[in-house]
Protein backbone atom coordinates (compact mmCIF):
# COMPACT_ATOMS: atom_id res chain seq x y z
CA UNK A 1 0.00 0.00 0.00
CA UNK A 2 1.45 3.29 -0.89
CA UNK A 3 0.92 6.12 0.94
CA UNK A 4 0.14 9.74 -0.89
CA UNK A 5 3.19 12.73 -0.56
CA UNK A 6 2.59 15.42 2.24
CA UNK A 7 1.84 18.66 0.51
CA UNK A 8 4.24 20.99 0.63
CA UNK A 9 4.14 23.84 3.44
CA UNK A 10 3.70 26.96 1.96
CA UNK A 11 6.29 29.74 3.49
CA UNK A 12 5.50 32.59 5.52
CA UNK A 13 5.17 35.87 3.12
CA UNK A 14 6.36 38.89 3.65
CA UNK A 15 5.39 42.78 2.36
CA UNK A 16 7.75 44.56 2.40
CA UNK A 17 6.34 48.31 3.45
CA UNK A 18 8.75 50.00 4.72
CA UNK A 19 9.56 52.61 1.66
CA UNK A 20 9.06 56.47 1.79
CA UNK A 21 7.18 56.68 -1.25
CA UNK A 22 8.85 60.04 -1.88
CA UNK A 23 8.37 60.04 -5.77
CA UNK A 24 4.17 59.31 -5.37
CA UNK A 25 3.71 62.13 -2.64
CA UNK A 26 1.41 59.30 -0.66
CA UNK A 27 1.35 56.28 0.93
CA UNK A 28 1.46 54.22 -2.27
CA UNK A 29 -0.25 50.67 -0.74
CA UNK A 30 -3.69 53.02 0.10
CA UNK A 31 -3.61 54.34 -3.49
CA UNK A 32 -6.15 52.60 -5.05
CA UNK A 33 -6.75 50.50 -8.71
CA UNK A 34 -9.23 48.01 -9.54
CA UNK A 35 -11.54 48.93 -6.75
CA UNK A 36 -9.36 48.17 -4.36
CA UNK A 37 -6.17 49.56 -2.40
CA UNK A 38 -2.58 48.41 -4.16
CA UNK A 39 -2.02 46.71 -0.90
CA UNK A 40 -5.19 44.80 -1.23
CA UNK A 41 -4.14 43.35 -4.38
CA UNK A 42 -1.28 42.13 -3.19
CA UNK A 43 -2.87 40.28 -0.07
CA UNK A 44 -5.12 39.04 -2.31
CA UNK A 45 -2.73 36.90 -4.67
CA UNK A 46 -0.58 36.23 -1.87
CA UNK A 47 -3.33 34.75 0.73
CA UNK A 48 -3.09 31.14 -1.64
CA UNK A 49 0.47 30.78 -1.75
CA UNK A 50 1.39 31.18 1.56
CA UNK A 51 1.23 29.79 5.03
CA UNK A 52 0.72 33.50 6.69
CA UNK A 53 1.19 37.41 5.53
CA UNK A 54 3.12 39.98 7.58
CA UNK A 55 3.90 43.36 6.62
CA UNK A 56 6.97 45.23 7.08
CA UNK A 57 6.03 48.82 7.96
CA UNK A 58 7.42 51.26 10.88
CA UNK A 59 5.12 51.21 13.59
CA UNK A 60 2.04 52.99 13.46
CA UNK A 61 1.23 52.73 9.74
CA UNK A 62 -1.96 52.45 9.06
CA UNK A 63 -3.28 48.82 8.88
CA UNK A 64 -6.82 48.84 7.75
CA UNK A 65 -6.40 44.93 6.71
CA UNK A 66 -5.70 44.09 10.06
CA UNK A 67 -2.17 42.32 9.34
CA UNK A 68 0.37 41.84 12.20
CA UNK A 69 3.34 44.41 11.69
CA UNK A 70 6.78 44.11 11.91
CA UNK A 71 8.84 47.42 11.90
CA UNK A 72 12.40 47.23 10.58
CA UNK A 73 15.12 46.20 13.27
CA UNK A 74 17.89 48.79 11.77
CA UNK A 75 16.71 52.48 12.05
CA UNK A 76 16.70 54.98 9.32
CA UNK A 77 14.42 53.07 6.12
CA UNK A 78 17.39 51.38 4.72
CA UNK A 79 15.90 49.84 2.35
CA UNK A 80 14.36 45.89 1.40
CA UNK A 81 17.04 44.39 2.86
CA UNK A 82 16.18 45.58 6.44
CA UNK A 83 12.80 44.51 5.92
CA UNK A 84 13.95 40.71 4.76
CA UNK A 85 16.18 40.71 7.99
CA UNK A 86 12.97 41.39 10.20
CA UNK A 87 11.14 38.68 8.67
CA UNK A 88 14.07 36.45 8.74
CA UNK A 89 14.73 36.94 12.30
CA UNK A 90 10.81 36.75 13.01
CA UNK A 91 10.24 33.29 11.88
CA UNK A 92 13.88 31.91 13.89
CA UNK A 93 12.31 34.17 16.90
CA UNK A 94 8.44 32.46 16.57
CA UNK A 95 9.81 28.62 16.09
CA UNK A 96 8.61 28.29 12.63
CA UNK A 97 9.80 25.29 10.73
CA UNK A 98 9.79 26.98 7.75
CA UNK A 99 12.64 26.80 5.56
CA UNK A 100 12.60 30.11 3.41
CA UNK A 101 10.51 33.46 3.68
CA UNK A 102 9.11 34.71 0.90
CA UNK A 103 8.93 38.33 0.29
CA UNK A 104 7.26 40.79 -2.16
CA UNK A 105 7.24 44.65 -2.19
CA UNK A 106 3.83 46.39 -1.38
CA UNK A 107 3.75 48.35 -4.96
CA UNK A 108 3.30 45.48 -7.05
CA UNK A 109 -0.17 44.87 -7.67
CA UNK A 110 0.20 42.35 -10.68
CA UNK A 111 2.41 39.35 -8.60
CA UNK A 112 1.87 36.08 -10.44
CA UNK A 113 -0.46 33.72 -8.85
CA UNK A 114 2.11 30.95 -9.14
CA UNK A 115 4.82 32.83 -7.53
CA UNK A 116 5.93 30.49 -5.07
CA UNK A 117 5.36 27.45 -6.70
CA UNK A 118 8.05 28.49 -9.31
CA UNK A 119 10.08 29.88 -7.24
CA UNK A 120 10.11 26.41 -5.22
CA UNK A 121 11.34 24.50 -8.14
CA UNK A 122 14.62 26.22 -7.96
CA UNK A 123 15.03 26.02 -4.03
CA UNK A 124 16.56 22.74 -3.88
CA UNK A 125 19.44 24.19 -2.34
CA UNK A 126 18.39 25.46 1.38
CA UNK A 127 21.15 28.16 1.77
CA UNK A 128 20.15 29.60 -2.27
CA UNK A 129 18.12 33.21 -2.42
CA UNK A 130 15.33 32.30 -5.16
CA UNK A 131 14.39 35.57 -6.80
CA UNK A 132 12.11 36.17 -9.89
CA UNK A 133 12.57 37.97 -13.16
CA UNK A 134 10.81 38.85 -16.07
CA UNK A 135 11.70 40.83 -19.69
CA UNK A 136 15.49 40.62 -19.15
CA UNK A 137 15.18 41.96 -15.35
CA UNK A 138 15.73 40.51 -12.15
CA UNK A 139 13.09 41.46 -9.35
CA UNK A 140 14.90 40.38 -6.19
CA UNK A 141 12.54 42.04 -3.69
CA UNK A 142 10.27 39.00 -4.93
CA UNK A 143 12.40 36.00 -3.75
CA UNK A 144 12.48 33.36 -1.46
CA UNK A 145 14.88 34.06 1.22
CA UNK A 146 16.86 31.06 3.09
CA UNK A 147 16.65 31.23 6.94
CA UNK A 148 19.67 30.27 7.40
CA UNK A 149 21.24 33.52 6.26
CA UNK A 150 19.57 35.63 8.76
CA UNK A 151 22.87 35.87 11.19
CA UNK A 152 25.11 36.71 7.88
CA UNK A 153 22.51 39.48 6.60
CA UNK A 154 22.69 40.85 10.07
CA UNK A 155 26.31 40.80 10.23
CA UNK A 156 26.49 42.51 6.85
CA UNK A 157 23.68 45.63 7.57
CA UNK A 158 25.45 46.05 10.63
CA UNK A 159 27.80 48.13 8.45
CA UNK A 160 26.34 51.41 7.11
CA UNK A 161 28.12 51.01 3.62
CA UNK A 162 26.13 47.65 3.14
CA UNK A 163 22.65 48.20 1.77
CA UNK A 164 22.60 47.66 -1.86
CA UNK A 165 20.72 44.14 -1.98
CA UNK A 166 22.40 43.04 -5.17
CA UNK A 167 25.64 43.63 -3.50
CA UNK A 168 24.38 41.31 -0.75
CA UNK A 169 23.15 38.81 -3.33
CA UNK A 170 26.78 38.45 -4.54
CA UNK A 171 27.55 36.60 -1.44
CA UNK A 172 25.61 33.42 -2.26
CA UNK A 173 24.25 31.40 -4.64
CA UNK A 174 21.63 33.09 -6.24
CA UNK A 175 18.75 31.24 -8.41
CA UNK A 176 16.42 33.05 -10.39
CA UNK A 177 13.53 31.93 -12.05
CA UNK A 178 12.07 33.46 -15.46
CA UNK A 179 8.32 34.08 -15.27
CA UNK A 180 6.74 35.42 -18.76
CA UNK A 181 5.10 38.90 -19.71
CA UNK A 182 1.18 38.87 -20.01
CA UNK A 183 -0.59 39.91 -23.07
CA UNK A 184 -3.57 42.63 -22.35
CA UNK A 185 -5.48 43.79 -24.41
CA UNK A 186 -3.51 47.03 -22.78
CA UNK A 187 -0.66 46.06 -24.26
CA UNK A 188 1.98 43.51 -22.69
CA UNK A 189 2.31 43.73 -18.46
CA UNK A 190 5.14 42.84 -16.90
CA UNK A 191 3.64 40.97 -13.61
CA UNK A 192 6.16 43.05 -11.45
CA UNK A 193 4.90 46.02 -12.58
CA UNK A 194 5.77 48.61 -9.83
CA UNK A 195 4.12 51.87 -8.98
CA UNK A 196 6.86 54.97 -8.08
CA UNK A 197 4.77 57.56 -9.67
CA UNK A 198 1.59 59.03 -10.85
CA UNK A 199 1.89 58.18 -13.98
CA UNK A 200 2.65 54.61 -12.90
CA UNK A 201 -0.26 54.77 -11.06
CA UNK A 202 -2.77 55.58 -14.39
CA UNK A 203 -0.89 52.82 -16.13
CA UNK A 204 -1.33 50.50 -13.49
CA UNK A 205 -5.32 51.56 -12.68
CA UNK A 206 -5.75 51.01 -16.97
CA UNK A 207 -4.44 47.49 -16.80
CA UNK A 208 -6.64 46.70 -13.51
CA UNK A 209 -9.32 47.89 -15.73
CA UNK A 210 -8.72 45.39 -18.50
CA UNK A 211 -8.09 42.81 -16.15
CA UNK A 212 -10.69 42.87 -14.11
Amino acid sequence: MTTSAKPPTRPPGLILAGGKSSRMGADKAFLTIGGDTILGHVVRRLLPQTSEITLNAPTGFPNPLGLRLLPDPVPGQIGPLAGVLAGLRDIKARGLRATHLLTVPSDSPFGPADLVRRLETEADDPDAIVIASSDGRDHPVFGLWPVSLAGDLETWLSDPDNRRIKAFLERHRVATVEFPVVETPQGLLDPFFNINTPEDLQEARRFAEELS
